[in-house]
């Protein structure tokens, strides 16, 4: 079968690589129907992730099929349609007990990254049972892509980690997928205002649609300036949406006493913590994981209509043109692109 076989830095290559098999009674096969490249995909390519080796088979999310089940796994059967997540659980160390399934001390974040991944015409699968959502008949599975790993991180990382509330102002920086991700599902709990912060004019005109309030090209005037003129002192909740220094500052400078720093952003190098100015002034600052533990209540808000993730997609490839999607996805102020789409 092809998959996308990362190389080392820079380099990836469509190839032919063996048909994956299952290796444990708790294992699914999953004929790969529609599948994606995120962020951390990129950081991979660009070497910001040291832990995937080369020869992996990279992706992380995708829907598809199941081909195969072993005599384990009681939820599912051959022929299901499913949402892949992007993190694996056994369901029953001491942190899929608490929900902390990121954690998970035999999977965690490992497809894509320290076993082969969905960007492939078929994936190896661990822990199933847990690993997998069904779909419900009759769902826009495109759609349903964005629930493997982008809507769950935004809500889960951004919008609850940084406990965004009814009336709250809040700050996203960073517009892309998963900064839209945090900006759909904080329409949720009803903040008063929403800023977005990006260098991208293309989508900060997307999020203004989606329901931000504010749009600050930060390549254009003072982000920070901006925000502070607009507001009394700082917002509510700032969400580094990102992962570059430059983008934590902002976040660390704009958030008000009480105020909430959310980091969902993945992070290559040091930030500079001003704690010299944020000591005194009662602020928390997260980082996590996605858990993916919020999933199957955002699956319900997406069948009821409640958001669409669908209009985060912009582009659609075959896998044999997997790397060009690469190129697009990856100069994606020049393309105009959010998140694509690949098919085998």
């Amino acid at each position: 079968m092809k998959g996308l076989v990362y190389g080392g830095p820079g380099k990836i290559e469509l190839k032919e690589v063996p048909m994956p098999t299952l290796e444990k009674p708790t294992d699914a096969l999953v004929k790969i129907l529609k599948t994606t490249i995120c962020g951390t995909d990129l950081g991979i390519l660009h070497g910001k992730t040291p832990s995937c080796k080369p020869g992996t088979t990279l992706g992380h999310e995708g829907v598809g099929m199941i081909a195969e089940v072993g005599p384990g796994v009681r939820s599912f059967k051959k022929g299901d349609h499913v949402i892949i997540s992007c993190i694996t659980s056994d369901g029953t160390c001491e942190y899929c007990k608490k929900q902390m399934y990121g954690h998970c001390e035999d999977g965690g974040w490992i497809l894509g990254h320290l076993i082969n991944g969905t960007q492939a015409e078929y994936v190896r699968i661990p822990h199933a049972d847990n690993s997998l959502h069904h779909i419900p008949a009759g769902s826009d599975e495109e759609a349903l892509v964005m629930l493997s790993d982008i809507l769950p991180t935004g809500h889960e990382i951004g919008v609850l980690n940084g406990t965004v509330k009814p009336g709250d102002i809040v700050a996203i920086v960073g517009a892309g997928p998963i900064g839209m991700s945090v900006l759909l599902t904080a329409l949720f709990y009803s903040p008063a205002r929403i800023f977005m912060v990006d260098l991208d004019q293309n989508r900060l005109e997307v999020a203004k649609k989606f329901g931000a309030t504010d749009i600050i090209n930060s390549g254009k005037e003072d982000a920070v300036q901006k925000i502070l003129s607009e507001t009394k002192d700082g917002v509510d909740v700032a969400v580094e949406a990102v992962g570059f220094p430059g983008t934590f500052d902002i976040c660390q400078r704009i958030i008000r006493p009480g105020g909430h720093v959310a980091n969902v952003g993945v992070h290559g190098k040091p930030v500079d913590l001003q704690l010299q100015d944020l000591w005194i002034k009662n602020i928390t600052i997260t980082t996590g994981l996605v858990n993916t533990n919020t999933t199957p209540m955002l699956l319900k808000t997406v069948m009821s209509g409640r958001i669409d993730p669908k209009k985060l997609i912009t582009h659609h490839f075959k896998l044999d043109d997997v790397l060009h999607a690469y190129e697009v996805f990856g100069n994606a102020s020049q393309e105009k692109a959010m998140k694509v789409i690949i098919e085998p």
